[in-house]
């Protein structure tokens, strides 16, 4: 800021490319889930300090996200990285949290003008939760309106076509991609 950058400048080529950069290493291998918890504080911090210009300046997100881990399940680790890497390439996150049930997230999405909902499990016993989730944006009438992508450990993409979610994302820099591809269509 004090060099002269506009807040748009630093969010996309200081905080944003910098995610990118450690999506892609995390994608092959060569960082861990430490190394990206730390550059998404990092992230996080710069955030902190660019977000009120950006709003000054007029700088839109990207779309609107709101992630959530499904209704009966508490594990939260990955939902939060997925979160901190959308944040990171310029998304604006809603959090639901965990447990969160389908009438939350479709209830979020309203009220958000979200452009997609992240759903993760990593209980097999809760994967169920994911399907009823995406009925519920039908019965709401908005599933034409919202992309849905899933993660979560025991996920494959298999199941993610069975249940009729837009996309699945096996790792937090994948839902990035994934995203992107979503949001582009």
């Amino acid at each position: 800021i004090d060099s002269g950058l506009t807040a748009e400048q630093i969010l996309n080529d200081g905080l944003v490319a910098g995610m990118g950069v450690i999506g892609e290493r995390f994608k092959r291998n060569e960082v861990y889930i430490p190394e990206v918890l730390i550059a998404a504080r990092a992230m996080n911090a710069g955030m902190a300090l660019v977000k009120p210009l950006l709003k000054q300046a007029g700088v839109k997100a990207r779309g609107v996200v709101c992630c959530a881990t499904v209704k009966g399940d508490l594990h939260d680790i990955g939902k939060n990285l997925v979160c901190m890497m959308l944040e990171g390439a310029g998304y604006e996150v809603v959090d639901l949290g965990v447990n969160c049930e389908a009438e939350k997230f479709v209830k979020a999405a309203q009220e958000h003008h979200a452009d997609a909902i992240g759903m993760s499990a990593l209980l097999t016993t809760t994967m169920t939760n994911m399907k009823a989730t995406i009925d519920a944006f039908k019965e709401a009438g908005l599933r034409d309106r919202v992309k849905i992508m899933v993660g979560g450990a025991p996920l494959t993409q298999n199941f993610a076509d069975e249940i009729g979610a837009d996309g699945y994302a096996p790792d937090a820099a994948s839902a990035v991609d994934l995203l992107r591809k979503l949001l582009a269509k």
